[in-house]
């Protein structure tokens, strides 16, 4: 994990994406920030619509500039930046015109694993298992972004940390510019 280098970790819900984020964020090396995307939806307070919606569309579209505006800017000052978040193929295009190296990691974990621990969590989180199979849905064929994509099914926490890592050493991840 190279300071200014941005890896964008997604998945459906529940697929282990800011556990896997916050445990990137404290490893050892070069300085690093951790963005939770879920955050900058939040910070609409007036007029938010939820992003699974259809109608979030233009909503959706300017946090996602937002959010790669402010990953460029850690990174450009020298972090390594782990942007986790729902953030589909959909949403790429802001983050291809970076100019700083961009990695694209989707964590797949079986549905019945990501619906468990959606409604296992608990408090102001998606739980709804219509909304959660959707979302899923859409992770589970990306073409040429195939080869992004690790399966969590059967790992542990720190066996999926491990895996997150050694893909980023070998450059698996790696979009190109």
């Amino acid at each position: 994990m190279k300071a200014g280098e941005v890896l964008i970790l997604s998945g459906p819900p529940g697929s282990g994406k800011t556990t896997t984020a916050q445990a990137l964020a404290i490893q050892a090396g070069s300085p690093k920030v951790h963005l939770h995307a879920d955050d900058f939806w939040h910070y609409i307070k007036n007029g938010a619509i939820a992003p699974y919606l259809p109608e979030a569309h233009k909503q959706n579209g300017v946090v996602v500039d937002v959010l790669a505006r402010v990953a460029e800017g850690y990174a450009r000052g020298g972090y390594f930046v782990v942007l986790d978040g729902i953030i589909g193929p959909w949403f790429l295009e802001p983050f291809k015109g970076l100019d700083v190296p961009l990695h694209y990691a989707v964590l797949r974990p079986p549905l019945e694993t990501a619906i468990r621990r959606c409604r296992d969590r608990g408090g102001e989180t998606l739980t709804d298992p219509e909304a959660i199979t959707a979302l899923h849905q859409q992770f589970s064929s990306l073409g040429e972004l195939e080869r992004h994509v690790l399966s969590t099914a059967g790992l542990d926490r720190e066996q999926m940390l491990e895996e997150v890592i050694a893909a980023l050493q070998r450059g698996a991840f790696r979009l190109s510019p």
